[in-house]
């Protein structure tokens, strides 16, 4: 009965695997990793989940019958949406999950908790026909102590009430109908079951201690390579007996070799609660920066009086301070930043999945970003997920962090009092992230009393008492904005900014939003805003308002970015990725990536901005060239190449024209501007050279060059006739981990013979998948068939919870002996590092359901479909010598000028 219902899986060939398949991110675990024999566990608690949407009576009890409801898993929002899915499309209202599970026998003894990482809007939480939690929120912590409350030798429920539908009691308050982003429901986190002994290290979200609670780390006095690091620790004794021992500090370097090591005595009584503060000095320091994000594992252990280890765990962590000092600017680790901090607004939006977002495309978003040269993000307007945090970590992003709001103010008392809550935990969840770099307590856009904003930046001075901790940030316009070091403004080049109408000598700027650029707020027409379907010319045109353009003053752009002084230290864009909105039937197009993650030629407008120095960072780096340029009969004569390169060279016609350019730094202050190629492109040199049978010479070369070097290439041709699919994961090189829970971006291309992608086609693709990979979504959000857009059609593939090889076919929806042949792609899931506690019944319908579009072929239907492919491609051949024949015949007797 029990292997029956519980399954405990743990990766023990995790370290194999990961050398020889790819790279695997690293993730916390309820805001902390796990040290083994520590007496201190995570266990996922992610899968098979029991689903309904809409309201129940009596859902929270145990007699409850719902083996009808839909078999999920977390991180889960309710519904899959159409990629279009603005205007309120989503649903509001309430939802259930109810999960049933055994506990180990092991467990007996331990403190269990369960942290929820979020549940959107008004939730209840129940075990065992027990209301434990209700919380109002949707973007923190929801932790609950279910330690008295489980049952041993028999299955135990967890039931979760949560309603993401419109209460202004509550930030963000706005009703949806004219709210700015899409407030989509469920339990769209991870959730963990956490166990440790009764004298532990606390949850700094549960314990609500002022400036305290489990582990807080600081840095002070960096100079000449040295630091210090500040050590505070909560402790709780709930045993039977006053306990005595000590705790452990180790820091090591990444490498695992260790740097140093601090003993400190601690005692506490029975039923007590107390803190504990430490100081580890530390020289040749490696700090953290955007550059260089080097970060040490620190390890905190609690032993007993008899040396045995009764908790523990460690964090990653990044040395690093920083100053905000007024017309000096930013400092960092002690020196002058004089490096612009240029990145982008997020949501943590993501298409047909909405925010039910898993860890690994959280660090796939993080990477992308970085990849194209950022180095800070605003997490718009709500504290993100802690996977996406720990990517930023490891990446080197800077993070602003708003507390959740937008445009909307209650003047009930209790609205500014969840206010706070919402302030000091996502202080206390994030404020030990190197990454944390600017703290935005005051509510975006929005008119609060002066009260209210004294309040705010008192939460977050309290919860990080000590120096180069306590900095936060306003708008100028907002009441109370004089309380903050840091001010939101906008520049125009060096000039006074033209949103602060007198600047201050004490205080630090920085832009929160730029580049949006929209005729009114209703009609929402913008240059800016740009869908990736459109092609070329839009997103030529998106690129360069963003970039320099001629109507920049006083436009906020990149040129005027980098032309601001030290006083003015960055910017963010107006925004990273495509996104919905609950407030207008059209969405945000103004990413310089699509929904899906698509690049368009804005982000590598963006990519040709970052240093052509190769760097460690796990990102990409160094010299790159990208022409912006499809040499199709509707393309522009004039060529667009972006470039980080001292100088670049363009190539058209098999050699027979040639063209360069130089960078001159003194007439720019933006690292590279865009580069335009005259009049050089004329597709009836297309055609006059296909007709004589040179195709081959129909091509640009664009090389960058440093130092009289070439140092990076990109070569384009025009697309031929759409001959095949050809499919590819869009991982950023992760894995896809066998957890139940996580998804990868799968690509079909529509290809010429020679690989060029068809950028004007319009075909319909259908996937089939086999093995242990489920598709996400299916007609009925327009997800599978899918529309090629712009040359591509991106599938979400979600895993079981069992590793093993994935089968993805794509072909045209109507296929036919013209039509492009189909494409496969194969590749496997990896096992799951770590524990996982779940119904293996319900698992095992989950696997089955077919109410995720899951297509599990069989061998009779396989073999038959795979024969009448293997035809299909036959004609298709002899078709194509047909063709030759055709094209001969034509030239011979048609039009040859």
């Amino acid at each position: 009965m029990k292997s029956f219902f519980t399954i405990i899986i743990l990766g023990l060939f995790f370290i194999q695997l990961k050398a020889e398949q790819g790279y695997t991110p690293t993730f916390s675990k309820a805001g902390f990793y796990e040290i083994s024999n520590s007496g201190r566990s995570a266990f996922n608690f992610n899968v098979a989940w029991r689903f309904y949407k809409g309201e129940v009576k009596g859902g929270g009890t145990i007699s409850f019958d719902d083996t009808k409801w839909q078999m999920v898993s977390l991180p889960h929002g309710l519904e899959y949406l159409p990629v279009d899915a603005a205007g309120s499309l989503n649903y509001l209202g309430e939802a259930w999950y109810r999960k049933h599970f055994l506990l180990d026998e092991n467990l007996k003894g331990k403190r269990l908790f369960l942290h929820f990482e979020a549940i959107m809007g008004k939730s209840e939480v129940w075990v065992n026909g027990e209301l434990l939690k209700k919380h109002y929120g949707g973007y923190l912590p929801v932790v609950v102590d279910i330690t008295d409350h489980v049952k041993w030798g028999e299955q135990n429920l967890v039931a979760v009430m949560t309603d993401n539908s419109d209460d202004p009691s509550y930030p963000p308050g706005k009703s949806h109908a004219v709210l700015g982003f899409c407030q989509y429901g469920g339990v769209y986190r991870d959730c963990w079951l956490v166990s440790h002994n009764n004298v532990h290290i606390t949850d700094p979200n549960f314990e609500n201690e002022i400036g305290g609670g489990g582990l807080f780390v600081s840095y002070e006095n960096f100079s000449n390579n040295n630091a210090e690091i500040n050590l505070k620790l909560h402790l709780r004794n709930q045993s039977e007996k006053n306990f005595s021992g000590k705790v452990v500090y180790d820091l090591f370097e990444k490498d695992g070799s260790k740097v140093l090591s601090k003993g400190q005595h601690v005692s506490i009584k029975k039923g007590d609660v107390k803190h504990f503060e430490s100081q580890m000095a530390v020289t040749n320091v490696k700090g953290w920066t955007p550059e260089t994000p080097y970060l040490y594992w620190l390890e905190v252990k609690v032993y007993n009086n008899s040396g045995k280890i009764i908790d523990g765990y460690k964090k990653r962590i990044g040395i690093r301070t920083i100053e905000f000092k007024g017309t000096d600017g930013l400092w960092l680790n002690g020196k002058p930043y004089r490096k612009k901090l240029i990145g982008a607004n997020r949501h943590q939006e993501f298409a047909v999945l909405g925010n039910a977002v898993p860890n690994s495309m959280q660090w796939r978003d993080a990477k992308k970003l970085r990849d194209a040269g950022m180095t800070i993000i605003r997490n718009g307007h709500y504290p993100q997920d802690p996977a996406f945090m720990d990517a930023c970590d490891e990446l080197g992003l800077f993070v602003i962090m708003p507390t959740p709001g937008w445009q909307f103010w209650n003047d009930a008392p209790s609205f500014a009092e969840y206010i706070y809550s919402d302030i000091r935990n996502m202080v206390r969840r994030d404020r030990n992230h190197p990454s944390s770099f600017l703290w935005e307590p005051i509510l975006n856009e929005t008119y609060y009393p002066k009260e209210f904003a004294k309040k705010a930046k008192q939460c977050v001075d309290q919860e990080l008492p000590g120096k180069n901790s306590n900095y936060s940030a306003s708008d100028p316009k907002a009441n109370g904005h004089e309380l903050f070091p840091v001010q939101y403004s906008h520049v125009s080049f060096s000039k006074a900014s033209w949103n602060a109408t007198i600047l201050d000598s004490t205080k630090t700027y920085f832009t929160r939003e730029w580049g949006d650029n929209v005729d009114d707020w209703n009609s929402q027409n913008s240059n800016s805003r740009v869908y990736r379907g459109w092609g070329e010319k839009a997103m030529l045109v998106q690129a360069q308002h963003y970039a320099n353009p001629s109507y920049k003053t006083p436009f906020t752009c990149l040129e005027t970015l980098y032309a601001s002084g030290k006083h003015h230290v960055g910017g963010c864009l107006w925004h990273s990725f495509d996104h919905n909105q609950g407030y207008h039937p059209v969405p945000f197009y103004g990413g310089i990536m699509d929904v899906f993650r698509q690049p368009k030629y804005s982000y590598y407008m963006f990519m040709s901005q970052r240093d052509p120095q190769k760097s460690d960072l796990i990102a990409e780096t160094g010299p790159m060239v990208f022409i912006a340029h499809e040499m199709s009969p509707f393309s522009d004569s004039d060529v667009t190449v972006y470039s980080n390169c001292d100088e670049v060279r363009l190539t058209v016609y098999g050699g027979g024209k040639q063209y360069s350019y130089k960078k001159d730094d003194s007439k720019m202050a933006m690292p590279s501007p865009i580069i335009t190629f005259k009049g050089v492109y004329d597709f009836m040199q297309n055609k006059a050279l296909a007709r004589h049978g040179k195709r081959d010479s129909v091509y640009m070369l664009a090389e960058g060059i440093m130092n009289g070097k070439i140092v990076a290439t990109h070569k384009i041709q025009p697309a031929g006739k759409p001959s095949k699919i050809v499919l590819y994961l869009d991982n950023e090189g992760s894995e896809l981990i066998a957890d139940g829970s996580d998804v990868v971006t799968l690509v079909a291309c529509v290809e010429d013979k020679e690989g060029n992608i068809k950028r004007l086609s319009n075909f319909n693709i259908k996937f089939t998948i086999e093995g242990e990979g489920r598709i996400l979504g299916d007609v009925s959000v327009n997800a599978n068939p899918k529309p090629i857009i712009w040359g591509t059609a991106p599938l979400l593939v979600g895993s079981t919870t069992i590793p093993g090889k994935i089968k993805v076919t794509a072909e045209v929806q109507w296929p036919g002996i013209h039509q492009p042949s189909y494409g496969t792609l194969e590749f496997e899931s990896i096992r799951y590092n770590g524990l996982s506690i779940y119904d293996k019944g319900e698992a095992l319908l989950l696997r089955k359901s077919n109410s995720f579009t899951d297509k599990i072929a069989e061998p009779a239907s396989k073999e038959l479909l795979n024969l009448k492919r293997e035809n299909e491609l036959l004609k298709k051949k002899l078709l194509d010598r047909g063709l030759k024949e055709v094209e001969k015949m034509q030239s011979d007797f048609g039009e040859t000028k």
